[in-house]
């Protein structure tokens, strides 16, 4: 494929029904994979009384078991080292080493052939030149990559577009910002937090105004935010950049993406996953839009570690409208909406943190960060928002009170116990965030 032409439309075009006769066959084809070579799949499969060959209709599909995180760490950390029972290629084809970050518990061991690594920065490529990557862009990506695999894909994909990648993960924010601005980097790859962060550095450190830096394009992974319309909207006006939203996982790969057209989503990149929405309490896979469910990700083409019907433990719900951009790619409305695990019922009323992050990010008297604590009174639920006020908001505490409190009632149909902080107390983050702890779980 030519490095510039990284839109397909054979495949991103295609309808709906000829796409899932697509996935039908690569479906097929990956449990059949799995079952014959994975001691884990065949157990998995075995114990629930499933065999490859009862998948003859796409209904079919919702027979195959479930994968969680929890079953790759029971298979692995044993022979063959350290892969375990989830390894479906000889030891020797193994050419890629990453790992998940731990954040929900011990990491899962992603080994990768090289067929598998090309699979992963052509993924990859696909999200990049969707948000406008070109070969005309200088990227510079401001991490360490170390065995955390999702900035190593978008440096390779990058480098398959024809850009210019610079690597900036051994230097400090400081350094990171003086050397986007004195090699005029127009594209970079982050955590949303760590973008806001970068451009409070530049602002408060270094006496630089990232607006009139030449970062034109923003990718942003690893947290919901970039699709929340309050932080995309902060994060654009920092850099008077585009910023663009994507959701990927070790074990899954680069499954999607947000276009240029901006469609209020991200796309699936349906040709090479299949995403189905469950219903959290019934297990039930949701097709009509507006309803919120878990995401099982199946990836179709890896085969060192095959990741089938996978638990994401995230939650999104399918958007109603086509998107301008011309893809057939199905949209999931707001991104990534949080994790299962966050999503809890708050005296009664099912809470999501991330419709407390569009609210905070909407008020211009705030700050970036904001800290979120559930926790038991008594039999009382409380909610505790630490925020920041802005050393140059021209709101006093109380002002701003009257504004967030009712917002936040509207948002959530909730109350809140407000905390303001001093300005640059709270956390700051440059991966993932973690804004929310529910204490109720150890009351």
């Amino acid at each position: 494929m030519d490095v510039n032409t990284y839109w397909n439309p054979v495949l991103e075009t295609l309808p709906q029904e000829k796409l899932r006769q697509l996935q039908f066959k690569k479906f097929k084809r990956v449990v059949e994979w799995g079952y014959n070579n994975s001691k884990l799949y065949r157990r998995l499969y075995d114990e629930a009384g499933f065999k490859p060959e009862d998948l003859k209709t796409w209904d079919d599909i919702s027979k195959v078991p479930l994968l969680e995180k929890e079953s790759y760490r029971t298979a692995q950390a044993k022979e063959p080292w350290p892969y375990g029972d989830s390894l479906c290629v000889p030891l020797e084809k193994v050419t890629e080493y990453r790992q998940t970050s731990g954040t929900t518990g011990q990491p899962v061991f992603q080994p990768d052939t090289w067929q598998d690594w090309e699979w992963q920065s052509e993924m990859w490529a696909y999200i990049l030149w969707a948000q406008g990557f070109r070969n005309t862009d200088r990227v510079f990506i401001p991490f360490g990559y170390n065995i955390f695999t999702a900035y190593w894909n978008g440096h390779y994909a990058a480098e398959k577009l024809g850009c210019e990648v610079v690597p900036g993960g051994i230097l400090n924010t400081e350094e990171r910002l003086l050397k986007i601005r004195d090699l005029r980097a127009t594209a970079m790859m982050a955590t949303p937090t760590y973008v806001l962060g970068m451009a409070e550095t530049a602002r408060k450190k270094l006496g630089l105004d990232p607006t009139e830096m030449t970062i034109n394009k923003v990718l942003c992974a690893g947290e919901p935010g970039a699709s929340v319309p309050s932080t995309k909207k902060r994060l654009e006006d920092a850099w008077n950049a585009n910023v663009y939203d994507h959701a990927g996982a070790t074990e899954i790969g680069g499954w999607s993406f947000e276009c240029t057209s901006k469609p209020g989503g991200i796309h699936v990149n349906e040709a090479f996953f299949l995403v189905q929405l469950l219903d959290p309490e019934t297990g039930e896979i949701i097709e009509e839009p507006n309803r919120q469910g878990k995401i099982v990700i199946t990836s179709f083409d890896r085969v060192a570690q095959p990741c089938i019907r996978f638990d994401a433990k995230d939650v999104a719900m399918w958007s109603d409208e086509p998107c301008a951009c011309g893809r057939t790619y199905r949209v999931l409305k707001g991104g990534i909406l949080g994790r299962v695990d966050h999503i809890t019922k708050v005296k009664g009323v099912l809470f999501s943190p991330v419709a407390v992050e569009e609210v905070v990010r909407s008020m211009e008297e705030l700050g970036d960060e904001y800290e979120l604590i559930v926790s038991k009174k008594g039999d009382i639920d409380v909610i505790t928002l630490k925020v920041e006020m802005l050393p140059e908001a021209k709101a006093t505490e109380d002002e701003v009170l009257k504004k967030l409190v009712p917002e936040l009632r509207i948002k959530t149909n909730l109350a809140y116990k407000i905390e303001f902080h001093p300005f640059g107390s709270l956390p700051r983050y440059q991966v993932k965030a973690k804004r929310f702890q529910d204490l109720r779980k150890d009351h």
